[in-house]
């Protein structure tokens, strides 16, 4: 028979044996995160201390572009507000209407796999053409929503040609659009305790008393996961103002990627396009720290302790 300190050396070959083969899967995720991901956003803060059209050598200028983004900029100010305004109301009305549509399609309806997909195929169809079919319902005098409108007697809106209301019918093609969302809460929903819900049915809970006390807690770190992801994404949004609005009317829809491009692509301006993104890098850092800051607060675990 195997002596305690023979079956502890095989135990602890075998552990690192294990360990070696983890490391070696690894290596891919390793080399795609440094060449992928750090090393561009170090060549973008390197380009950013640059005077670089793409087609001369690099001019090393220091700070030049930061001092010229927040002194002299004519955009600048306009594309922050315009982003974190799109982001906003993108990130509250998707989380509100893609967890509203979770809980329905959670329940036991007829033909539930068919709607399920209709609610995901959004996400999934080309952006450019969901967005120039949206334009088409738009449209200022013969669009469906101005058709509805003039029907029940309210006046004509320029959804997409005026500067108070671009935003927001912008955000709302965003929050039709957040089927994988519904997706991700729907997963979080099936994983619900149902003894928890038939133990509260049969205290004379409320359909939203066991919402509220049941169901939103115990989803929690679904809302998490679904809040920065969505938060990143519409920080980050561009297509609407490549496909609609090219940043109008004004500067009401510049989005700080849209500024980016424009800087970049349009003007030749690659050192400030970078600065300009490593602003959006900042941007987007700043939410995310302040969400994990704040998400012991509310997210809750079923050990019964917070995050």
């Amino acid at each position: 028979m195997e002596t305690i300190n023979e079956l502890q050396k095989r135990r602890s070959r075998f552990h690192s044996s294990e360990a070696r083969v983890a490391y070696i899967c690894l290596i891919p995720a390793f080399l795609g995160l440094i060449f992928l991901t750090y090393l561009p956003l170090f060549g973008v803060l390197g380009i950013s201390f640059t005077n670089w059209t793409g087609l001369k050598t690099p001019e090393f200028i220091g700070f030049d572009n930061y001092i010229k983004l927040f002194t002299s900029d004519p955009y600048i100010k306009d594309s922050m507000i315009a982003t974190i305004y799109f982001a906003v109301l993108s990130v509250i009305g998707s989380m509100i209407y893609s967890l509203f549509i979770a809980m329905l399609l959670n329940r036991k309806i007829p033909a539930r796999s068919f709607f399920r997909a209709v609610f995901y195929i959004p996400y999934v169809l080309p952006a450019v053409a969901i967005y120039v079919g949206w334009s088409w319902l738009y449209e200022g005098n013969f669009g469906f929503f101005n058709y509805l409108l003039s029907e029940i007697g309210l006046n004509k809106i320029l959804f997409i040609a005026d500067s108070s209301y671009v935003v927001p019918s912008l955000s709302l093609i965003s929050v039709w659009l957040a089927g994988n969302l519904i997706v991700i809460f729907l997963a979080g929903l099936q994983n619900v305790p149902n003894v928890y819900h038939e133990a509260a049915e049969m205290d004379g809970a409320s359909g939203w008393q066991r919402f509220r006390h049941i169901t939103l807690p115990c989803m929690t770190p679904i809302i998490f996961y679904n809040l920065l992801m969505s938060l990143i994404a519409n920080l980050q949004i561009v297509t609407p103002a490549l496909a609609l609005t090219n940043g109008g009317p004004g500067n009401s829809s510049r989005f700080l990627t849209y500024l980016m491009y424009d800087q970049a692509f349009v003007n030749y301006k690659l050192g400030y396009a970078c600065a300009t993104t490593l602003i959006i890098f900042a941007i987007l850092a700043v939410f995310t720290v302040v969400l994990f800051k704040t998400s012991n607060r509310w997210i809750y675990n079923e050990g019964g302790d917070d995050k």
